[in-house]
């Protein structure tokens, strides 16, 4: 089991660590098939929060600044970096003679229309823009240096430049083929060049032999959408498939994998955290003696151990262990159905009250947690009902139009390993994932903790939102899961990454 270090340093330094990329031999001839559970519908940056946008994208395109599946924070397309004007200014010294996968050449001026895409008006409409607005300018030094000029210091930056929104795309080619033709045809730096996407079936890429990292020793990487997981494990034991990603493969089906000898399971300790969230606007959920009489009734404790196999771990916040801002003294609201009918009957709820309960259709294991969910609540007098959701239509169309029913699942990756990315999108005023919940405490709260450096004073201020939330019982928080790997053992030189961030340069296949 791969171990999970914490702590990334944000201190700013000029790091010498381009070794981290040391060139590879040129790539052989093989070809790596991999199962994701959702097609993103979209591949520019800009568009996406999804770890399967990433598990894809990560070989595709290149941040400033790059994060391995250790979590080290190591140079990507700047080679090196330094912190001044005490924090509120970060120079970056790019890397030379980089191009994309068009052959228009990477620089300064590159980085400059990225930024300015991302914090202007195509920006705004995703989902990434709220992640980047401590920066307020992009200035070009010369062709391979560049200054961010930030509003306030941000000590979570230079871990976002590692991902999603941030990564670099190619002005030129954006700006003769348009928007939409870029969408369904990425261009990046990546080690590995577009070749075909078909939507809900599958994208190819091959390999960009003058990666500026060194040739991937694969020729070929497909990546098929398998959204059903007894299909996508039947795809894997056949061997058309090489490597199926989380969250595909339901607890129910580990032994299945267990027991053929070609295949292995690689599960890693990870920042993914399930919740099922309320409707904090409409009908009785609107009330939070209701919100925590539903918490009370469920045992979280069990549905761990008996559902989840041990593959997981109880949360008292929406987020893992391993994120900064997390509070081992805070308390759980505890498994209590006597209380539970107690607080109903306070708030008037009526037994036979009913309510309905809005997940991911292909995530089976969440599906079976809901069904024992339901079964828990019916205890206290509830009813529920559970409404399958294909996943886009959930992510897209249900919860940030707030047409969900009185409870919806979360599932937040929380990748950059800090509560601001989680907090700041399910709870701060008008973000995508806040559809009904509006709270000038909460949102003072995490404004203010965003432009600190001093780490201790920060931290405080996250677990003080962590405590709040937990308090009004925005959410029935349940578990953070284990990242499970389903893997053919002809694939060699793979590392699970915790976050799904797949990076596939060094990995072969016999």
């Amino acid at each position: 089991m791969t171990t999970i270090k914490r702590g990334l340093k944000a201190t700013a330094v000029a790091l010498a660590l381009s070794t981290a990329f040391a060139s590879a031999p040129a790539f052989a001839a093989g070809k790596l098939t991999i199962s994701s559970p959702q097609d993103p519908g979209s591949w520019d940056p800009i568009d996406t929060f999804l770890v399967q946008w990433a598990a894809v994208a990560t070989n595709i395109f290149d941040g400033l600044t790059y994060r391995g599946p250790d979590l080290k924070l190591v140079p990507g397309l700047a080679e090196s970096w330094e912190e001044l004007d005490e924090g509120k200014r970060i120079r970056f010294k790019l890397r030379q003679n980089v191009k994309f996968h068009n052959g228009e050449p990477f620089n300064a001026a590159a980085v400059k229309f990225t930024f300015e895409r991302l914090l202007g008006e195509q920006g705004a409409k995703g989902p990434q823009r709220s992640n980047y607005i401590s920066i307020e300018s992009i200035d070009v030094i010369d062709d391979y240096t560049v200054d961010l000029k930030l509003k306030a210091a941000d000590p979570v930056l230079l871990t976002k430049l590692a991902g999603y929104g941030a990564m670099i795309v190619p002005p030129k080619y954006i700006q003769e083929k348009g928007e939409d033709n870029f969408n369904l045809n990425p261009v990046g730096t990546g080690a590995f060049k577009f070749v075909s996407y078909q939507p809900k079936v599958d994208i190819k890429l091959e390999a960009n032999a003058d990666y500026w990292g060194g040739a991937p020793k694969l020729s070929e990487l497909q990546f098929r959408f398998i959204a059903e997981p007894a299909t996508a494990v039947a795809e894997l034991q056949a061997g058309r498939v090489d490597l199926v990603i989380p969250p595909t493969i339901p607890i129910g089906m580990l032994p299945v994998i267990e027991g053929d000898n070609k295949l292995e399971i690689v599960s890693v300790p990870g920042p993914t955290v399930d919740a099922l969230r309320f409707n904090t606007r409409d009908g009785i959920t609107a009330d939070p003696k209701v919100r925590k009489a539903i918490i009370m009734a469920v045992d979280r404790g069990t549905i761990v151990k008996s559902i989840l196999a041990g593959q997981a771990s109880e949360i008292t916040s929406f987020q893992s262990a391993l994120s900064f801002g997390f509070d081992p003294d805070l308390k759980a609201i505890p498994y209590d159905p006597a209380g539970a009918k107690m607080l109903l009957a306070e708030a008037g709820v009526k037994a036979g009250a009913t309510l309905q309960i809005d997940i991911r259709g292909n995530d089976a294991t969440m599906n079976e947690v809901a069904q024992v969910i339901s079964s828990y609540l019916s205890m206290v007098g509830i009813t529920a009902t559970i409404k399958p959701y294909e996943t886009n239509v959930l992510l897209n169309d249900i919860i940030p139009q707030g047409k969900t029913g009185a409870m919806f699942q979360q599932k937040w990756g929380g990748w950059t390993f800090d509560y601001d990315n989680t907090a700041y999108s399910m709870y701060h005023s008008g973000e995508k994932w806040n559809p009904y919940d509006k709270d000038e405490k909460l949102d003072k709260l995490l404004e203010s903790q965003r432009p600190l450096t001093d780490r201790a004073a920060r931290e405080k201020i996250l677990r003080e939102v962590g405590a709040y939330a937990s308090e009004r019982a925005l959410e029935l928080p349940l578990y953070n899961s284990n990242a499970i790997f389903g893997i053919n053992k002809r694939v060699k030189g793979f590392i699970a990454p915790p976050d799904n961030r797949l990076k596939l340069t060094d990995v072969t296949v016999e």
